[in-house]
């Protein structure tokens, strides 16, 4: 994940790489959490509550963009296993880079999302049966690497609580993720019973992840009161933790909103509406709470940029957690009808902006060079 940055005025294209196949070799799964920042923004853009001329244009287009990025580093990433098995499977046995897989899942669901929001409207109705395809993938890979992930961590890996970082936060995150698609996804559907399939699994998915992410987070905040900030190279995961925070408030809002529906085309009426006030409630609450951490996150970040921040793919861990605290925020205005939460989201929004372009342009750049294609599970391996 990390790389030594060698600026010079004049480089060659990949000029970190011995040959063009290096980058196959040394892709890891960390390059899709740019498709995690890249989806997120686009839906959010879409969702903020003004009017600006040529703005939903700009969403869909970031939408089909990364697309294109997923298939890309899908393809790049499936190349390794195939060209590379022995050194790719080395990842399960790595503390950190193992948990990146979790990226994968989290970066689909931002392109399901999209066919729901982009590509009903561009397409018809037939997106919703190709988001809804997806959504069941996503849900098969969520629910895989949120286990078999923290099974290695339990049997093969080497892990110590000072070491520890938000990164442990990946892989089993990816659940609710998933869970606040389905809420997204079940109105769209036409079977009352695929319906309520959906949202059923949805809040199952939900209960597999925030639980476990809550205790991680414990885990994170006595790691961080006994041993401080982790190195400056891990300096944006300290913003990991609004992820589970922001996305588990958004799942309880989009799973409560249209539950009274769903519950009652069932036959438990009375359940829909408790749901709903359950969702809005907890939605309010994981909010607060994720204003704590994102105060928190601005004055970490303040200390570690005094003393310099050297780029990674980790970079992108400032994105996805404030895109989906964006998201919760602007679904609140949306619910409550409050100004101050439609303000905050746009604010938010803005800021999720910035810090995309940053990141984005910082990566192409790294790209380019050939910087960023390091894999540390096979550092110091003879090419």
């Amino acid at each position: 994940m990390n790389c030594t940055t060698t600026a010079k005025a004049d480089f060659r294209p990949l000029s970190q790489l011995q040959h063009p196949r290096e980058m196959i070799r040394q892709f890891t799964p960390n390059w899709f959490a740019a498709t995690m920042g890249t989806g997120v923004l686009a839906l959010a853009l879409a969702q903020l509550p003004v009017q600006i001329p040529g703005l939903h244009a700009i969403a869909e287009g970031l939408w089909l963009f990364n697309i294109g990025l997923f298939i890309v580093f899908s393809l790049l990433y499936g190349a390794r296993w195939v060209l590379y098995f022995d050194e790719a499977r080395r990842i399960f046995g790595h503390s950190t880079v193992s948990m990146f897989f979790g990226t994968i899942p989290m970066g689909l669901a931002t392109i399901i999302n999209g066919f729901l929001l982009f590509g009903v409207a561009r397409w018809g109705s037939d997106m919703v049966h190709v988001a809804h395809v997806l959504w069941w993938l996503d849900v098969a890979m969520s629910l895989a690497f949120g286990v078999m992930i923290p099974y290695m961590m339990f049997t093969r890996q080497d892990h110590s609580i000072d070491q520890m970082t938000a990164v442990w936060l990946l892989p089993v995150v990816a659940s609710e993720v998933a869970a606040a698609s389905g809420g997204l996804l079940a109105p769209h559907l036409v079977d009352p019973i695929m319906q309520f399939h959906v949202l059923i699994t949805s809040y199952v998915l939900w209960a597999f992840s925030v639980p476990v992410a809550f205790s991680i987070l414990t885990i994170l905040m006595l790691r961080m009161a006994l041993h401080k900030l982790p190195h400056a190279n891990m300096a944006a995961s300290s913003w990991l933790a609004l992820g589970p925070i922001g996305t588990g408030a958004l799942g309880m809002l989009l799973l409560g909103g249209d539950s009274p529906a769903i519950f009652a085309a069932n036959g438990f009426a009375g359940i829909g509406e408790i749901a709903e006030g359950l969702g809005l409630i907890s939605g309010i609450a994981l909010w607060g709470f994720g204003l704590w951490w994102i105060l928190m996150a601005v004055l970490i970040t303040i200390r570690y940029l005094r003393a310099g921040i050297p780029f990674n793919l980790g970079w992108w861990g400032f994105t996805f957690p404030l895109g989906v605290y964006s998201l919760a925020t602007l679904r609140l205005g949306h619910v409550l009808h409050l100004s101050f939460f439609d303000v905050a989201g746009c604010v938010l929004v803005t800021m999720l902006a910035l810090m995309w372009f940053i990141v984005g342009s910082r990566t192409v750049k790294g790209a380019w060079r050939g910087e960023l294609f390091v894999s540390p599970c096979i550092a110091g391996l003879k090419k």
